[in-house]
C-alpha cells in the first residue's frame, strides 16, 4: 500500500517526534507531511532524513519562531495537504493533523497524543497562563477556541480508527469526540539509561519550564526544605523564575545535553515530577536507570509508575499540585524508600520501550488494514448465508 504519515507541526525533537521515528522504522517508505517543517538536519536524521510536504504556513512570516500564533490558520491548512493518492493515512496528532481531508477508499488511523488541550478541558489553564482570561483579547481567543472545538469534533467523525498513548488520553477521546479507541502506549529508549541501583543523597527534575510543568512549585517545595539537595535540568520562558526562587540548596543548570541528564537521572535519590501529563516519558527514563519517582497523581503517570499501594512499588503520588502536598510526599518518599526496590523501576520502564511499541503498532495497523481492503460483499456472503441456514433449520 501507499503510505502517508502526518504529523502537526516539525520545529524540535521532542516525545511525539520519537513516536514518529518508530513509525519511519515500521515503514520507511511513506510520504511524511506536516503544518510546517523546519527541523535540525540532527533531528531529521533521526527520522530517516525525511523532509516533509508543508502548508501555507510554512511560508508565512516568521513561522519558524511563532508557529503557534498561526494555530487559527491549522486547521484549513491541514485540510489542504492533498492525500488522495494514498491507501494508508497515518496521523500523529496532538492538534490538526488528524484533520486531514481522506475518502471512503482510504484508511485514516490516529495516533492522538491528546486532543487539542487548550481548546477542550484545559482551556480556563490555557488562557490564564497566557494572560488571555480577560478583555477584548481574551474574548478572541475564547471565540477562537470554540471554533477549534467545533473543528475538532467534526473532522473526528472521518477518522476510521483511535489510538490514544494512555488509557488517560482514552478517556479524553471518549469525552471530546465520543468515540472509542485502542492505548498503545508511546516509545521510551530504555536501552539508552544504564541501570544504576547506588544512589548520590540529590533529587532532580527536569523538563521544559512552561507553566502547567510547575516547575517553579517544585523550586519553591525544596527551598522550604533547606536540608534536601535538588538538581533542576531544562531551558524554557520560565527560567529566570526559577532561578530566582532556588535556595541554596538547589542547583539549577539550565540546558544540558543529554548525556549530562542521563548521568543526574541515574545517581539521583529520587525523581521529581509535578504535571498532568498525557504519557509523562521522563518519569519512565527515570525508571530505567533504578530511580524512583515522586510525582503528581494525575494522568498518564499512574499508568507509568506503581504507587505505594502496589505490592512492588516504584514510586509515590501526591494528591495536589502544591508545595505543601509535595514536601509530604517527599517525607513519605524517604520514610518507605525501603520498600522501592531499583530493579523493580528498571522492570517498570521495559513495559513502555521501542520494540513493544513497534509490535503493537504494527499488528495493529496490519489487522486494520486487512479488514479495510477485503471486498465486504464478497467476505459477508457467506456468514449471511450460513446465517440463513440456521435461522430456518428449527422451521424444517
Amino acid at each position: 500500500m501507499k503510505i502517508a504519515i502526518v504529523h502537526d507541526w516539525l520545529v524540535t525533537f521532542a516525545g511525539a517526534e520519537r513516536v514518529l521515528a518508530s513509525m519511519f522504522k515500521l515503514w520507511p517508505q511513506a510520504d511524511l507531511f506536516s503544518v510546517i517543517d523546519f527541523l535540525s538536519d540532527e533531528d531529521r536524521a533521526r527520522l530517516g532524513g525525511k523532509r516533509a510536504t508543508t502548508t501555507f504556513i510554512q511560508r508565512l512570516p516568521k513561522a519558524r519562531r511563532h508557529y503557534q500564533k498561526y494555530l487559527p490558520l491549522m486547521p484549513m491548512a491541514i485540510e489542504q495537504l492533498d492525500l488522495s493518492g494514498y491507501d494508508l493515512i497515518i496521523s500523529s496528532s496532538h492538534a490538526v493533523a488528524k484533520g486531514v481531508l481522506t475518502g471512503p477508499d482510504q484508511l485514516h488511523i490516529a495516533y492522538v497524543h491528546s486532543p487539542i488541550r487548550y481548546a477542550w478541558d484545559l482551556q480556563h489553564q490555557y488562557l490564564a497562563e497566557s494572560g488571555l482570561h480577560k478583555g477584548l483579547k481574551g474574548k478572541l481567543a475564547r471565540m477562537i477556541l470554540h471554533y477549534m472545538r467545533l473543528w475538532d469534533q467534526r473532522t473526528a467523525a472521518a477518522v476510521d480508527e483511535f489510538v490514544a498513548n494512555s488509557r488517560f488520553i482514552g478517556r479524553r477521546i471518549d469525552k471530546a469526540y465520543r468515540r472509542p479507541s485502542t492505548v498503545i502506549y508511546p516509545p521510551v529508549d530504555t536501552s539508552g539509561f544504564s541501570f544504576n541501583s547506588e544512589k548520590q543523597d540529590y533529587y532532580v527534575t527536569a523538563s521544559r519550564m512552561v507553566p502547567y510543568k510547575k516547575i517553579p512549585m517544585i523550586v519553591e517545595a525544596f527551598s522550604a526544605m533547606p536540608d534536601k539537595r535538588l538538581v533542576v535540568i531544562g531551558d524554557g520562558p520560565e527560567l529566570a523564575r526559577v532561578r530566582a526562587l532556588a535556595g541554596p540548596n538547589i542547583s539549577v543548570l539550565g540546558p544540558q545535553p543529554f548525556e549530562v541528564l542521563r548521568q543526574h537521572l541515574q545517581n539521583a535519590r529520587a525523581f521529581v515530577f509535578a504535571a498532568e501529563e498525557d504519557f509523562g516519558i521522563t518519569p519512565v527514563e527515570a525508571q530505567a536507570c533504578g530511580t524512583p519517582v515522586i510525582a503528581f497523581g494525575r494522568g498518564g503517570v499512574l499508568e507509568t509508575v506503581r504507587g505505594l499501594d502496589d505490592p512492588s512499588p516504584t514510586g509515590v503520588f501526591y494528591p495536589r499540585q502544591s508545595t505543601e502536598a509535595l514536601i509530604d510526599a517527599v517525607a513519605t518518599f524517604e520514610r518507605e524508600q525501603y520498600r522501592i526496590d531499583a530493579r523493580a523501576c528498571r522492570e517498570q520502564a521495559e513495559q513502555f520501550n521501542e520494540r513493544r511499541f513497534e509490535r503493537q503498532l504494527r499488528q495493529f495497523v496490519e489487522v486494520r488494514a486487512a479488514e479495510a481492503l477485503l471486498p465486504t460483499p464478497m467476505a459477508n456472503a457467506p456468514r449471511l448465508a450460513l446465517a440463513t441456514a440456521q435461522t430456518a433449520a428449527p422451521a424444517l
